[in-house]
């Protein structure tokens, strides 16, 4: 496995739930996290995107390591940047320092399935499907024909990641080990999510 820092500087962010083989674009302007920004990109490039739990500190234990792949200061004193996801990662402790950003211990043993290129038994036609039914009846728009273009994992990893479901939900996926777990886990959320809209319906009715 190709080795990466057991001690990263993490961005923890609400609602933005980021996985391996995806983009993610950040307008950053916090100043420790101005200050994140600018000493990973002196360094390696290497910071890990985490979830907050709700209502207070607290990190769900499980993130994902990106790199900065754009960068671009702007005249008020944002940066822009593009951080491409490369591998999960699981907290094991926080670092003290004197930093105004948070430092972890970190370790990527059980993930090490996102270096590796993934041969699984899937059924993408049948998830597709169900994902072109699921972000319709949500109003959501997503060019499929480019999107089909994808390998698997970025196919999987991109649906988890913009699908319209809870933070809780996009956390589970996150933590599914393999892609063939995740692909299950999404397909069995967005079938509940449909049942229940023509449950509803015809309860209206």
């Amino acid at each position: 496995m190709k080795q990466f820092p057991d001690q990263i500087p993490v961005f923890p962010l609400s609602g933005v739930i980021y996985f391996p083989k995806t983009n993610l674009p950040l307008n950053i302007f916090e100043q420790r996290y101005l200050d994140l920004v600018n000493d990973v990109i002196n360094k390696d490039k290497l910071m890990g995107m985490i979830q907050e739990k709700k209502g207070g500190k607290d990190l769900y234990k499980v993130g994902c390591l990106g790199k900065i792949s754009e960068f671009k200061k702007s005249q008020d004193g944002r940066i822009l940047i593009n951080l491409t996801g490369i591998t999960r990662f699981e907290i094991l402790e926080e670092k003290k320092n004197f930093k105004l950003y948070r430092e972890f211990k970190v370790d990527y043993k059980k993930f090490s399935s996102d270096l590796k290129t993934q041969i699984e038994e899937i059924n993408m036609e049948t998830l597709i499907e169900r994902a072109e039914i699921f972000f319709k009846k949500n109003g959501l728009l997503l060019n499929w024909r480019e999107f089909k273009k994808l390998d698997i994992a970025q196919r999987i990893n991109t649906l988890s990641m913009i699908a319209p479901i809870t933070n809780e939900e996009k956390q589970k996926l996150l933590e599914s080990i393999s892609l063939k777990e995740k692909a299950k886990s999404l397909e069995d959320i967005m079938k509940f999510y449909l049942h229940e809209t023509r449950f509803d319906s015809r309860t209206i009715q």
